[in-house]
């Protein structure tokens, strides 16, 4: 596991919207290791590798990640100098209380919340506020419409992984490892860092619009079924990672997930199949592009997700690796 590397990636500022900090830190890692790096005009950003024989006779592979995280963004400066704000993306409230949060100017915040006569039920963003420091609207070093992301920094249990933004920095990884060790393939492979899934998959449909693939997959994380009181699901921490068969925005395509459990099973790599009830992927996206794509995901089971504390396990990220790699690779 290149510590550093996954560091960079979820240590970088980039919530939806506005990622053009974490694409220029992905751009300067993958240029020495692509044919074509190219921007488009949502602000995904797109590697390409080109594939061994014929031009014109090679199919397109899209492998897409999202590079964008959940965060908050100030509606409102109290005369007392508090921050009122809003959610962009799938915030919880009770994930926010006693947290941190950092803007892209670099000022932070920590996230409490104001008294309620009614303290039984779960608060709503409206009763959050942020205390940035300031004793009022003069003195407030942001203003309406500044973005920030909680703060967690990376830290390594064993083989567990502890950080913000696994969701989905973790899929960045891994695209950006199977660039670094493929060797050849019979795809044109393009690597696709999307902008926006977190609100609309917008960065996923209009660079699968652009690209035309043959086939596509997503590279997100999913939960699990393995904490106290979770809700059934077959997917586990360190079991390897998870070929999507269905969640709440799709159906992956049959042929995806034989291409996957084969290159799995090629591999000699644990995998689990997933059915997520709640969320979906990029591949949602993809898949209604022009005519239809054929499109899947391939998933890191992440516990706490769209927390500031999200848990990976090392060996299911360096499987999801090798599984890839032995799909690309395959004659």
């Amino acid at each position: 596991m290149d510590f550093t590397l996954l560091d960079t990636l979820t240590q970088t500022f980039g919530p939806s919207g506005y990622e053009e900090e974490i694409r220029a830190a992905i751009e300067s890692i993958i240029e020495p290791m692509a044919d074509e790096v190219r921007t488009d005009r949502l602000g995904s950003l797109i590697g390409v590798r080109a594939g061994t024989g014929a031009d014109g006779q090679r199919k397109k592979l899209l492998l897409a990640a999202h590079m964008d995280e959940i965060g908050l963004m100030v509606t409102h400066i109290e005369k007392n100098g508090f921050v009122r704000f809003t959610t962009i993306g799938g915030v919880r409230p009770v994930n926010c209380i006693g947290g941190r949060a950092r803007f892209a100017n670099g000022v932070g915040g920590t996230i409490s919340v104001e008294y309620r006569e009614d303290s039984s039920k779960l608060p709503e963003i409206a009763h959050l506020y942020m205390d940035v420091g300031a004793t009022g609207r003069e003195d407030c070093p942001v203003t309406v419409g500044s973005t920030a992301v909680f703060v967690g920094p990376l830290i390594q249990q064993g083989t567990r992984l502890i950080s913000k933004t696994l969701d989905d920095r973790i899929g960045c990884y891994v695209l950006i490892e199977v660039m670094r060790r493929l060797q050849h393939s019979k795809y044109d492979v393009f690597f696709a860092f999307t902008t926006q899934e977190e609100i609309t998959l917008s960065g996923a449909r209009t660079a699968a619009y652009r690209i035309d693939p043959d086939l596509a997959i997503s590279v997100d994380v999913t939960t699990t079924g393995d904490v106290p009181k979770a809700l059934p699901m077959e997917v586990s921490l360190g079991k390897g990672p998870a070929i999507k068969v269905k969640d709440s925005g799709m159906i992956a395509h049959p042929l995806i997930r034989d291409l996957l459990t084969q290159a799995a099973e090629q591999a000699d790599v644990p995998y689990q199949l997933e059915i997520l009830l709640g969320g979906s992927t990029d591949a949602a996206a993809m898949q209604l592009v022009r005519s239809g794509i054929p499109s899947g995901c391939l998933s890191v089971p992440c516990r706490y997700v769209h927390t500031p504390a999200e848990m990976v396990d090392a060996n299911d990220v360096e499987n999801a690796i090798e599984l890839l790699l032995t799909l690309l690779s395959a004659s």
